[in-house]
């Protein structure tokens, strides 16, 4: 195989003190996913996850659990694949740093360094931070130990004879590396915070402790053990074959890494220690770290005092695997902290996958099903409506894949469902269920663009939810063949293709919300003011509820509430509304929506833009909701 067609992707190796959370889940939602869109390009994959077993907190860990740190480690990692099997996360190798094939790489690499003398044994004297098992090198303030700059925990003060790595000699080849590769961190803000560190000053680096027994014993010197942070880092390279001399070729195909995915407080370590490791073993640098966010839950950064931590295994017993992971890359943009709430998840789900795209393919089966058609028939002719569909949906498969080449999940997810709208509205507007009888050659036309269209979705979709957009081709009469790279397979680009629909079951079911006794309440006082605030049909018949699709959206600039909306309201025209819906949704996630305005409102100016009408949310605690017909209606159809 040409190694061109390889792709390499991996998520830092999880720390055993602790079982997965949603934090852990999330990086490796996106790896897999990475995985499986390039799987789906016909690369050769490789997927790598695992779990980091050594240091002092694991030790003290199994000693609290009352177990011996082999046990204790064993046990929490099989947790972890536990979750990612729940999860359908299709990993290529789980590596351990207490497998035998990982300590002969570690092993490999401090022999190397130092025969290249970048590694000596002097005396440390400074202070270290025993949670991020890091040595810290700020000085002391008025006597007080410095505080953690990774997690801002009180550090305390170590005097040992340790072995270094000459990490200070790498400073100006690091500056090089960065400044010849702009793209090497996303996003480009943590690039800039790495380069502020390493122009701060490198000093050499403590790569050996003699109070920490649960470690790989140091080479020659047993008295020693790895430092833990170069013991987990050498994972990358010795899953695929590093220190193994029968594993060579393995590891020349693999090596570098095309992307190392991690949340952000761990960007130091990667884009700095792991570079100048690499480079002293004359071994290539990987291409590409991709650092997000924290998540937060209800604004709050998730910790046990908290009990706000969120555990995926409930999660996907309650709302199904797919659905969530569709909810991490939809919702939490990569390049910053993310909020996860319940209520947002069951949003997205009722929103997007029931009402937006399920609903789509039950509505295009069953008319068609009705109407005694199962193949429909590529098309000879298209009108302009399905013309202008197809080229939505060629920009759709170009933007998709240009947010994909800085892994912006959220921003391409969010792309693709313009098109999920835009197909829903041009479903609606033809009418199909008219013209089966009246015009069958147009009603097939429809069906067929539709179907068309929903193959593109399923297509982009894949990588995320991969078993659920197979149904969804399958009930198209789709042959998706991964093995044989389905993208080149299936050709986005041309719509020639004969559909033969089948009938199946609900790709996703709508969640049930209750009402809160809060909202009962409400509810309750509304109804004995009801009478007080009472309006007679006169007033009513004046206010013009029309439904209008959302075909642009732009931020209203020095405003944190508003968005300037582009609203179609078919023949009556269109029209330029102003909306404080900021908060709540980008501009990229409202195009192709229906909703309901007030049409006849009089004009008024609002940051220097004109506002022709008004748009109608429901806000509750979960954030502001659409108000949106059932089903797509004619843009311009007035509420009665």
């Amino acid at each position: 195989m040409a190694n061109k067609d390889k792709f390499y992707v991996t998520t830092p190796i999880y720390y055993v003190t602790a079982g997965p959370h949603i934090g852990s889940l999330y990086t490796t939602v996106i790896a897999d996913t990475i995985a499986r869109y390039n799987r789906l390009l016909g690369n050769n994959v490789f997927f790598l996850t695992g779990t980091d077993e050594h240091g002092q907190k694991v030790a003290q860990a199994a000693q609290q659990a009352g177990m011996e740190p082999k046990a204790f480690v064993d046990s929490v990692s099989e947790a972890y694949k536990k979750v990612w099997n729940l999860y359908d996360l299709e990993y290529t190798d789980f590596i351990r740093t207490t497998d035998e094939r990982h300590k002969k790489g570690v092993y490999k690499w401090i022999e190397t360094a130092t025969k290249k003398g970048d590694i000596y044994k002097a005396r440390y004297e400074g202070w270290y931070c025993v949670p991020d098992e890091t040595f810290v090198t700020e000085k002391a303030v008025d006597g007080k130990a410095p505080l953690c700059p990774s997690c801002g925990r009180q550090t305390i003060p170590v005097s040992e004879e340790n072995y270094f790595f000459r990490l200070s000699v790498y400073q100006e080849k690091l500056l090089k590396f960065y400044k010849e590769n702009p793209d090497f961190i996303t996003p480009k803000e943590r690039l800039n915070e790495v380069i502020n560190f390493v122009e701060s000053g490198l000093k050499d680096l403590s790569i050996s402790r003699t109070t920490v027994s649960w470690a790989i014993p140091f080479p020659g010197d047993e008295a020693h053990k790895v430092y833990v942070w170069v013991d987990a880092l050498m994972n990358y390279a010795t899953a695929v074959g590093y220190g193994d001399a029968t594993k060579e070729k393995e590891f020349n195909y693999w090596w570098p890494a095309d992307v190392h995915i991690m949340a952000k407080e761990i960007v130091k370590f990667h884009a700095a220690y792991w570079p100048a490791f690499l480079m002293s073993a004359d071994l290539p640098l990987p291409k590409r770290l991709l650092v997000h966010g924290w998540i937060t839950v209800d604004g709050q950064k998730m910790s046990k005092s908290l009990g706000n931590v969120v555990d995926p295994v409930p999660l996907v017993q309650t709302y199904g695997s797919e659905s969530v992971k569709f909810y991490l890359l939809r919702q939490l943009p990569v390049s910053q902290d993310a909020d996860f709430s319940y209520a947002g998840l069951e949003q997205h789900i009722n929103s997007d996958l029931a009402g937006g795209l399920g609903n789509l393919l039950n509505r295009l089966v069953a008319l068609a099903e009705k109407n005694g058609l199962q193949t429909i028939e590529k098309q000879a002719n298209w009108s302009l409506p399905s013309r202008e569909l197809y080229e939505e949906s060629i920009a759709t498969i170009k933007e998709y894949q240009e947010h994909l080449k800085d892994y912006y999940y959220h921003m391409a997810l969010g792309r693709l469902w313009r098109l999920v709208n835009q197909t829903n509205a041009y479903f609606h507007a033809q009418e199909p269920w008219k013209l089966a009888q009246k015009e069958p050659e147009r009603f097939k036309e429809v069906l067929s663009a539709t179907a068309h269209s929903l193959r593109t979705i399923a297509l982009l979709l894949w990588p995320v939810m991969p078993q659920t957009m197979e149904k969804l081709f399958q009930s198209l009469g789709v042959r998706f063949e991964l093995s044989k790279g389905a993208w080149a397979g299936i050709d986005l680009a041309q719509w020639n293709s004969t559909f033969t629909l089948t009938k199946i079951p609900t790709l996703f079911q709508k969640i049930e919300i209750p009402t809160t006794n809060a909202e009962k309440t409400a509810q309750a006082k509304q109804a004995e003011t009801i009478q007080d605030t009472t309006i007679n049909i006169d007033t009513v018949a004046q206010v013009e509820l029309v439904i209008g699709t959302i075909e642009h959206a732009d931020i209203v600039e020095k405003s944190d509430k508003l968005l300037k909306l582009l609203v179609d309201f078919g023949s009556k025209g269109k029209r330029t509304i102003l909306a404080g819906i900021r908060k709540w949704y980008l501009p990229i996630d409202l195009i192709g929506k229906q909703a309901v305005f007030i049409y006849n409102l009089k004009p008024r100016l609002m940051m220097g833009h004109e506002s022709q009408g008004m748009l109608l949310i429901a806000e509750d605690a979960a954030g502001g909701h659409f108000i949106a017909p059932e089903q797509p209606v004619a843009n311009g159809t007035r509420l009665k």
